[in-house]
């Protein structure tokens, strides 16, 4: 777009330049309040940047367009690096939210950042904005019902307390009040009503939502049996029943905005946070962060192309994610429809969950059609779908009715859970699904493979796929549920290892997501946005596959050898502290102790 179209469709009236050629000269701006322009350049910059092409300002949002003529590959990295300069004398200059543009002006090319950080990335690229938008629709992304992360997760805990208070069994309570969010979502009347009518109105909504697909009955069946036919809903008192009703009304939704992706993100925190706060009799059961399965499935380039498997999809954190990646990368409703019906795929064994992820994904805007009720060793459905991504986190301690039936044939008969702890779903799927990514999260002891089990899923893997990176992400990551410490393999599927283009693994020591544990909060970021910090480093290191101390190495490996990027790693002794090497040393001596080899006097 040429530039005075571009000024036409954000708007003239909040176009703002302060030199004459209309730029924007953010030296004057900040010398005119005292400050030396110099001393915000980052350090490593090629230039002193200084005159915008293009500025607009809106109340508290402000857009920044820089201007070229082509958008050229080579030349992307300086582009950024200028923009990314502009953003930050804006947010010193006004600390306005920042809409960053990058626009060719011979033809319709854009590049588009909204997370309003200054960190102008191309794994921070905003994929889904290709047409400039009128500033009012740039100004809705933050002002069009707040995202308020922090005060969802309070509000989740107080909600918690609330059904505990009211007898709802914690057993249900995260698909009870998933229903009720779907249906107030839906346009549910309860006010003045009775519990008897809520629940009719409630069955009713979903009937509707549920209408055309083929398993429509199972999974009303469930909805009911599970959660509108229990006992301990059908026993509420009215004003109960009203109560949660208007602080899911009141006190939730208003901390979400679904329009934005962002908003997406905070319904699937709503649903894994709250499913974190009830009692688990199985602490095994791994709810995987949201931030975590955000990662994931950029690491795999989900998008309209993606047909998505989660063979163990628990409540659907990961379903959820694919299709909300995948509706960001479409251009019409046409390709949204298609992805809704024919792009996400799940399968799940637990009633309670399969009902749970159901449920979540007709909030996230529906494509549960293809989500069905089984064992993932018996449920086929998907292998005509042309699936050519993977995302799961597997029962790491699985029981024998719950794995493979021709793996527990080779169990020996003292032998009560899966000895591969997990790995033997990974490549049973690889080996059905047969090409694309697969992402998995397993627990540490398959990266490290003492067992045989695991060494011997390692080198079946190996013999057919190839590993192309290994996470080792934080040991607390599933608190306060799991204790499970966990990493993500990354594998290709369909070329054997040994005959990879890339010969060398990724790994990846992401221990500092950026969060920390909180009483009644789980973890929660410990800087305000200092996870979208964190994933950009992580996801630049991974896609450049760049060695840096203390973070990541690229190394090649076999079946025998550890996977993990602390075997290989050099170590950034910059950054370690006397805590450090006491947590080290406590360490150690709790080993000896263990061992015998040292008292307690």
């Amino acid at each position: 777009m040429k530039r005075n179209e571009i000024i036409d469709v954000i708007g003239k009236k909040y176009f703002v330049g302060n030199i004459e050629t209309d730029e924007f000269s953010y030296a004057k701006s900040l010398r005119e309040k005292g400050k030396d322009y110099t001393f915000y350049i980052r350090e490593g910059a090629k230039r002193a940047y200084k005159d915008l092409d293009m500025r607009f300002v809106k109340d508290d949002v402000s857009i920044l367009v820089e201007t070229k003529q082509k958008l050229r590959d080579y030349e992307l990295y300086d582009y950024m690096e200028q923009l990314q300069q502009y953003a930050i004398y804006e947010k010193e200059l006004t600390g306005n939210n920042i809409i960053a543009i990058l626009a060719s002006t011979l033809n319709d090319d854009i590049m588009v950042w909204t997370d309003n950080t200054c960190n102008i990335t191309l794994s921070n690229q905003d994929k889904k904005e290709r047409v400039i938008k009128t500033i009012d629709e740039y100004y809705d992304m933050f002002h069009s019902t707040k995202n308020d992360k922090m005060a969802l997760i309070q509000n989740t805990y107080a909600l918690n307390e609330t059904l505990h208070k009211y007898g709802i069994d914690e057993k249900i309570r995260s698909q009870f009040v998933g229903t009720c969010l779907l249906a107030l979502k839906n346009g549910l009347k309860y006010d003045g009503l009775k519990t008897k009518q809520i629940i009719g109105g409630v069955e009713e909504i979903l009937t509707d939502l549920l209408d055309g697909d083929s398993k429509k009955e199972k999974k009303l069946e469930i909805l009911k049996k599970k959660v509108l036919d229990s006992q301990d809903v059908r026993e509420l008192q009215d004003y109960e029943f009203i109560d949660v009703l208007n602080k899911i009304k009141n006190q939730i939704l208003p901390s979400i905005n679904d329009k934005s992706t962002m908003g997406q993100d905070l319904l699937n925190l709503f649903f894994t946070t709250f499913n974190k706060y009830v009692g688990k009799k199985d602490k095994n059961q791994a709810f995987t962060p949201d931030h975590i399965v955000h990662f994931m499935s950029r690491v795999v380039g989900v998008n309209r192309n993606s047909k998505v498997l989660d063979p163990c999809c628990g409540s659907g954190a990961f379903l959820v994610r694919a299709l909300t990646d995948a509706l960001d990368d479409c251009d019409d409703e046409k390709q949204k429809e298609e992805v809704k019906k024919n792009n996400i795929y799940g399968i799940e064994a637990d009633e309670t969950a399969f009902g749970l992820s159901t449920t979540n994904m007709l909030i996230h805007g529906d494509g549960n059609s293809n989500i069905v009720l089984g064992s993932c060793f018996d449920e086929h459905s998907f292998e005509k779908a042309n699936i050519n991504v993977v995302l799961m986190n597997p029962p790491y301690n699985g029981q024998r009715k719950h794995c493979n039936p021709e793996y527990v044939k080779e169990w020996g008969k003292d032998t009560k859970i899966d000895p591969s702890k997990g790995f033997h779903y990974v490549y049973y799927i690889a080996s059905k699904v047969k090409t694309g990514k697969l992402a998995v999260l397993l627990p540490m002891q398959c990266a490290i493979g003492n067992s045989e089990d695991v060494k011997r899923f390692k080198r079946k893997m190996l013999e057919e796929h190839t590993l192309d990176a290994v996470f080792s992400f934080p040991n607390e990551m599933f608190y306060p549920g799991a204790s499970a410490i966990a990493c993500c393999m990354v594998f290709n599927l369909g070329v054997r290892h040994k005959d990879a283009p890339i010969k060398e693994t990724f790994f990846g020591y992401y221990k500092d997501d950026g969060l920390v544990k909180k009483k009644n909060l789980g973890r929660i970021e410990r800087t305000p946005n200092i996870w979208k910090q964190v994933e950009s480093e992580w996801l630049d290191l991974y896609f450049r596959r760049e060695s840096k101390a203390g973070m990541s190495i690229c190394k090649e490996v076999g079946a025998n050898d550890e996977w993990l990027a602390e075997a290989y790693m050099e170590t950034d002794f910059s950054q370690l502290t006397e805590e450090d090497f006491q947590a080290t040393l406590n360490d150690y001596i709790s080993f000896l102790a263990k061992k015998g080899d040292i008292y307690e006097s």
